[in-house]
């Protein structure tokens, strides 16, 4: 599932020295840099997920994936907040 979401986005939104993304003027930090802010600004930067009984209440077919969408590895944090009853 992974694979298709990567590859969906893409298809939705290639780096920007393909053709079709010659219209792109924020170029300078590399071709997947605007395409990234792009993507990033289709998904999620936050996410809230109920737990009950310690478990991630998810449906049967849920997943979470978390995306880097650039080229370069980068470090992030994953913050969480949790709420008692």
């Amino acid at each position: 599932m992974q694979r298709d979401l990567q590859a969906y986005f893409s298809r939705l939104v290639p780096r920007s020295d393909a053709p079709q993304m010659a219209y792109l003027r924020h170029t300078i930090e590399g071709p997947d840099d605007m395409p990234a802010h792009v993507r990033t600004a289709l998904t999620q930067t936050s996410l809230s997920i109920p737990v009950l009984g310690g478990k991630l209440a998810l449906g049967q077919w849920q997943g979470i994936f978390m995306f880097e969408h650039r080229l370069m590895s980068a470090s992030r944090r994953v913050v969480m907040h949790l709420m008692g009853e």
